[in-house]
C-alpha cells in the first residue's frame, strides 16, 4: 500500500503527542472500559443517548452539529479511517490506496463484499456517483464540497478501483476521505435530492441503519445483520454488539444528567461544569477529549459596515477574558484558545500572546477608529452606537452563558451587544444569507486545512473576507506535499487570521459526555465524536 508515507508521518508525529496530553478518559486505554475476564463483551441490548439537540438532518453528508454527527456517522463508513492516537489513515472501505508524487491522483483499491443495507454492491462507481453529486448538495454541504474543491473528476478504474484526480495538488484529501462528511452512500441515496436526504436519511454500508427519525425528538438505528467490513482500528470483526441505538433529543443539561442517574438514559452529550461533581463517581464515568480544528469562537461577518473596519474587530479580539470563560462555563479542562485552530490540529501554531486579554487595547483602538463613549458607556460615532448583534444556535448547553460572558466583557469597553438565539437547522442557512454580524461557532477536523474550507475567498466565504495574501497561503498549504512547507504556511495563515481579526477566536471546544459505567467501549474517533461499533452493555 502506497499512502505516501512522507507525506504523513512527519505531520502527524507532533499531533500524537496532543492528543496523548488531550485525551482526559477516567479509564486505561480509550473509552469507558471497564471490562474483565469475568465480564466479557456481550451482544444484545439498546443504548440510550440523550443529546442536546437536533441539526434537522440525518444525512452525514450534509450534517455538521456534533449532538447530530453521533447518531447518523454510525450509518455509514468511509474509504479510509483515522487513528485518534497517532493521527494516521488507515484503512476502511478503501483496503489500499495509491497517491502520485505531487498529490493530484488518489487511487482507491475497494475491498470486495461490502453492501449497502438495501443489498446494492459497493463498487468504484457508487464512490464516483458520490463524489460527482457532492457539489449539488447545497448549502448544508459545504464540508463535503470543501473537501472535493478543485476536484477534475472521478474516474472508475475497474469495479473496485476508483481515481479521484484534482487539478492542483491537494495534500488534505486523503484525511477527508476519512470524515463523516465523506461518508459512502448507496446509488439510489445519491439520487434523492438533498432535502430528501436529510428528513429520510440515507441508505449507508454502516454498522447500524436509521429506522425512525421524529425531528426534535428522536433518532433510532437498528444494528446491520451481516456487516463485516469494518475499520481496521475496531477491536470486534463483523456485526456490532448492540442491536439497538436509540438519541433522544432533551436540550435541558440538567434533564439529561438527571435521567442518566436515573438509569433512564445510558449516556449523555454537553455534559457542563454545573453537572460534573453530581455524575463524577457512582456509576457514572465522565469522557473528555479536546476536539481539533477551528475554536469556538465569533464567526465574524467581515462585509458588515461597523466591522469592516480592522480596528473594531481588533477591539473586539482584545476585549475578550478567554480564560474567564473557559473556567465559568465550559466542563474543567477546557482550554482558553490559543489560535484559531485547537492545540490538538495538526500545524497548530500557538498565538496566546495575541489573544491575551486587553481592555486598555481595545478601549484604544475604539477611541482610534472614532468611537466615544457615551454617557452609558456605550460607544457611539455620528450618532450612531456602536452595537453588534451575535447569532447562536442552541446546539449545546454552554453556548448561551457563554456568550452572556461575551456581551459583559464587550460592554465594559463600550460595545452594546445583541444576543439572537435561532434554531440549530438555521444554521447553515444564517451563514449562507449572510445576515448576521457575529456568529458563535466552531469546526471539527483533525486537519489544518479546515482553514481553507472556513477562511478561503475561493469557497463558500461564509464569513465575507476580503481577497488578501490569506488566500495564498490557504491555497498553498493545500497544495503542498512538503511536509515543513506546509507547516509555515499554515503558520502565517493562522497568523493573518488572529491579527486581522477575520475571526474570534474564544475557547477550545471539549467535547465532555457522562456515560453510565455498564457501557463499555463507548470510543471517541479522531474528530472526538464517538464510535459505537465495538459499544457493548454488560
Amino acid at each position: 500500500m502506497n499512502a505516501l508515507p512522507a507525506l504523513r508521518a512527519p505531520r502527524w508525529a507532533p499531533l500524537a503527542a496532543l492528543l496523548t496530553t488531550s485525551v482526559l478518559l477516567t479509564a486505561c486505554g480509550s473509552g469507558n472500559d471497564s471490562s474483565s475476564g469475568s465480564n466479557r463483551p456481550k451482544s444484545g441490548g439498546t443504548l440510550t443517548f440523550a443529546v442536546g439537540s437536533d441539526a434537522g438532518c440525518v444525512d452525514p453528508q450534509q450534517v455538521g452539529s456534533n449532538e447530530s454527527i453521533y447518531s447518523v456517522r454510525q450509518t455509514v463508513d468511509s474509504l479510509t479511517d483515522q487513528d485518534p492516537r497517532t493521527g494516521k489513515i488507515v484503512p476502511w472501505l478503501a483496503k489500499s490506496w495509491d497517491i502520485n508524487a505531487d498529490a493530484t491522483e488518489f487511487t482507491f483499491h475497494l475491498r470486495s463484499g461490502v453492501t449497502f443495507s438495501d443489498g446494492s454492491q459497493l463498487t468504484a462507481q457508487v464512490v464516483k456517483d458520490n463524489f460527482d453529486a457532492v457539489p449539488k448538495l447545497g448549502a448544508l454541504g459545504v464540508l463535503a464540497q470543501g473537501y472535493l474543491s478543485g476536484v477534475k473528476g472521478t474516474t472508475v478504474v475497474d469495479p473496485l478501483t476508483v481515481k479521484v484526480t484534482f487539478g492542483r495538488p491537494n495534500a488534505q484529501f486523503l484525511q477527508a476521505t476519512s470524515t463523516h462528511s465523506l461518508g459512502i452512500e448507496s446509488s439510489a441515496s445519491v439520487k434523492k435530492t438533498p432535502q430528501q436526504k436529510c428528513s429520510d436519511g440515507v441508505i449507508g454500508s454502516g454498522p447500524f441503519v436509521l429506522k425512525q427519525y421524529v425531528q426534535n425528538q428522536s433518532i433510532t438505528l437498528a444494528k446491520r445483520t451481516g456487516y463485516d467490513w469494518g475499520s481496521s482500528l475496531w477491536s470486534k470483526k463483523g456485526e456490532a454488539y448492540l442491536d439497538k441505538l436509540v438519541f433522544k433529543v432533551v436540550p435541558e443539561a440538567g434533564v439529561r444528567a438527571g435521567s442518566l442517574q436515573s438509569g433512564q438514559v445510558d449516556a449523555i452529550s454537553s455534559v457542563g461544569r454545573a453537572n460534573e461533581v453530581a455524575l463524577g463517581g457512582g456509576q457514572v464515568t465522565l469522557l473528555s477529549r479536546a476536539n481539533p480544528g477551528v475554536v469556538f469562537g465569533l464567526g465574524v461577518n467581515n462585509a458588515r459596515p461597523l466591522l469592516k473596519d480592522v480596528k473594531v474587530r481588533q477591539a473586539i479580539l482584545a476585549a475578550i477574558d478567554r480564560k474567564q470563560i473557559a473556567d465559568t462555563v465550559f466542563p474543567t479542562g477546557t482550554q482558553p484558545a490559543t489560535s484559531v485552530l485547537a492545540h490538538t490540529t495538526p500545524d497548530y501554531t500557538d498565538l496566546s500572546s495575541d489573544l491575551a486579554l486587553d481592555a486598555a487595547k481595545a478601549k484604544s483602538l475604539l477611541e482610534a477608529a472614532g468611537w466615544k463613549a457615551g454617557s452609558d458607556g456605550i460607544r457611539a460615532k455620528g450618532g450612531k452606537k456602536l452595537r453588534l448583534t451575535i447569532s447562536w444556535f442552541p446546539n449545546a448547553a454552554t453556548n448561551q452563558p457563554a456568550l452572556e460572558l461575551v456581551q459583559q466583557q464587550l460592554k465594559a469597553v463600550g460595545i452594546d451587544v445583541v444576543l439572537k438565539q435561532g434554531q440549530v437547522s438555521q444554521f447553515a442557512t444564517t451563514l449562507q444569507g449572510g445576515d448576521f454580524d457575529l456568529v458563535w461557532s466552531n469546526v471539527t477536523r483533525s486537519d489544518p486545512d479546515i482553514l481553507r474550507t472556513s477562511f478561503s475567498t475561493q469557497l463558500a466565504n461564509f464569513y465575507r473576507l476580503p481577497a488578501t495574501s490569506l488566500d495564498t497561503e490557504l491555497s498553498g498549504q493545500a497544495a503542498t506535499t512538503d511536509t515543513a512547507k506546509r507547516e509555515q504556511l499554515v503558520e502565517k495563515a493562522q497568523r493573518l487570521i488572529v491579527r486581522n481579526a477575520y475571526n474570534v477566536p474564544v475557547v477550545e471546544l471539549q467535547t465532555q459526555l457522562a456515560v453510565a459505567k455498564k457501557v463499555h467501549n463507548l470510543d471517541f474517533d479522531s474528530g472526538s465524536r464517538i464510535q459505537l461499533h465495538d459499544t457493548w452493555i454488560g
